[in-house]
């Protein structure tokens, strides 16, 4: 629990001049999107592709249901997305940083969220039988 407030207390992220309407910023949304949707279909179209070409096998016991989910977590890219995006605003307007690191934390912390609860509903419950997908 600590380690996603430390980040949030380090992001650099002032609240004050935000309101609704930053969400709906073109950069807050390409970030959120791109975390919560690009990073996951990249995931899974090499991981499938891997498998297809029969460069890597899915564990015993784990099938897709399971891989989906945990490809969404991907989408939780705090610390290289600031990182990226500090250097891609650095010379922009100030605005600009504030929209891409609430994008960034906003588009992490639904990709948790997403991913969580659906690998929750597709693992098997604790003292279920185990068996091979």
């Amino acid at each position: 629990m600590i380690l996603p407030v430390f980040a949030f207390a380090n992001a650099g992220l002032s609240l004050t001049n935000m309101s609704l309407e930053s969400f709906a910023e073109p950069i807050t949304l390409g970030i959120m999107m791109g975390l919560m949707l690009g990073k996951p279909i990249g995931v899974l179209l090499f991981s499938y592709a891997a498998v297809k070409l029969k460069l890597a096998e899915l564990p015993p016991g784990i099938g897709w249901n399971q891989i989906i989910p945990v490809a969404v977590m991907c989408g939780i890219g705090f610390t290289m997305s600031v990182f990226i995006a500090s250097l891609a605003f650095e010379h922009s307007p100030a605005a600009y940083g504030d929209y891409a690191r609430l994008g960034i934390l906003t588009g992490s912390l639904f990709a948790a969220l997403i991913g969580y609860f659906w690998l929750a509903k597709v693992l098997p419950k604790t003292g279920e039988n185990h068996e091979t997908i």
